[in-house]
């Protein structure tokens, strides 16, 4: 018989989550074993051992880059000289195809605020932020109802469970860019300046929100952070399931013309031929995979052949992808990939902060070209010239990743289907037809 205590040994980001039920009351959520893992480090944990405890589950972090976690804090300064550390939640969830932290916050806000009390509690920072995406209006209701709720039970506030330990916690709601995904742009439009990215180093860690050490972690990673205490970093690692080197399961996605699309948490390392085929029903009738993207759409396309794979960090950068956000995009044979790309490319050149050359100029020259293209009026030097953007656009030219992500989807593209690139190139006119004119 499947109970919730048995979900929660393989699903403790979701098992809380019954048909679809938010769980946004508090003692719903202590009945669920919510906030033991408060009740359970603060008294009995140092910040030390906290750390440890998240290194050695070899939890990565689940925005799309996949550093671990326990490493990113242990850049912290620590000790009683420290002075001011600040904690930020990265909730601009805003990469196209990805909704999976909405899921999160809507339906268990209590989760992200226990990880995020333990996070702070690690590094010892005294005021916590959630930053999230402007749009997310009911996700907003739900944090900030449930950050009243743990500051009345004592969980947030002054001498949090007698400890001596203060901790504020706030959400702060962006106003609709993509670039504060990046987490500098995301510090500077929370200190009130435009969302530009920051050069590093220094790191945020070092020199982050007003100057001070700072970390800041996505929403799905903060939200294991009380299972990690609650059950130790052996089952953590184990729920892998031999499927990864990783820890923890991963919330997985799919969107586009699949039959079911949707999201599922899966054991990390989980195929995507299984995502795709098993849990969102296969593609839609008459319809084949043609291509698919891992995670968001500044990833790099993939095609069937890659079905099998394990979607997991390091698996699928060897193929020449990223992991990303782990939500599949797919798509279908009848689809033109001059199309999808220039879409894109589109939205990649809008969202541009236009801080930086490359990114500001490259981008819109891109949607220019692949315009053309797509309208069969491109010329015989467009496919060299968009070949040679993917390179001056890409890591180490920009002061962020915005280009380099951008560029990850036109570079696969051109690369496993140059020939419906070509077909958009206009036939050169003849002299005779010259000659008529």
């Amino acid at each position: 018989m499947t109970t919730l205590s048995n979900l929660g040994e393989i699903k403790p980001l979701t098992y809380r989550i019954v048909d679809n039920k938010p769980v946004v009351d508090i003692k719903e959520y202590e009945a669920l074993d919510g906030y033991l893992s408060v009740r359970t480090a603060i008294p009995a944990m140092s910040p030390a051992d906290v750390q440890a405890a998240v290194k050695d589950a070899n939890l990565r972090g689940r925005g799309g880059a996949g550093f671990p976690a326990g490493i990113k804090w242990g850049l912290i300064p620590m000790g009683p000289d420290a002075g001011a550390k600040y904690l930020v939640c990265n909730a601009d969830e805003m990469e196209p195809g990805t909704f999976k932290d909405r899921l999160l916050m809507e339906c268990l806000p209590h989760q992200l605020v226990e990880g995020m009390i333990i996070a702070a509690y690690a590094i010892q920072a005294k005021r916590a932020y959630i930053f999230l995406r402007g749009e997310y209006v009911l996700a907003a209701k739900h944090l900030n109802e449930a950050i009243e709720q743990a500051n009345a039970k004592g969980y947030l506030g002054e001498n949090i469970l007698g400890s001596g330990w203060s901790l504020d916690m706030h959400v702060h709601t962006g106003a609709g860019r993509y670039i504060c995904g990046e987490e500098t742009a995301l510090i500077n439009s929370l200190e009130g300046r435009r969302a530009n990215p920051r050069a590093k180093p220094p790191f945020p860690q070092i020199a982050g929100l007003w100057g001070r050490p700072t970390i800041v972690n996505n929403v799905e990673t903060l939200s294991n952070l009380s299972h990690i205490i609650n059950r130790g970093a052996d089952w953590f690692k184990g729920l892998s399931q031999g499927k990864s080197p990783d820890g923890g399961t991963k919330i997985y996605g799919a969107s586009g013309k699949v039959k079911n699309p949707g999201l599922w948490e899966l054991p990390i390392g989980t195929t995507a031929r299984e995502i795709i085929y098993e849990h969102a029903g296969g593609m839609r009738d008459g319809l084949e995979l043609k291509a698919w993207l891992p995670g968001g759409a500044s990833t790099d396309f993939l095609t069937p052949d890659h079905l099998d794979l394990a979607m997991d960090f390091d698996t699928i950068m060897k193929a020449g992808s990223r992991m990303g956000t782990g939500l599949v995009m797919v798509v279908d044979h009848t689809q033109s990939m001059v199309s999808a790309v220039r879409n894109l490319e589109q939205f990649f050149a809008r969202e541009s902060c236009g801080w930086c050359t490359p990114c500001r100029d490259g981008l819109p020259w891109s949607v220019k070209m692949l315009l053309a293209i797509e309208r069969g009026e491109g010329k015989p030097e467009y496919l060299d010239i968009l070949q040679q953007l993917t390179r001056q656009l890409g890591p180490g030219k920009t002061f962020c990743a915005h280009a380099p992500g951008a560029m990850e989807p036109l570079q696969s593209a051109l690369k496993y289907f140059r020939s419906e690139f070509e077909q958009g190139i206009a036939a050169p006119a003849t002299a005779a037809a010259t000659a008529t004119a």
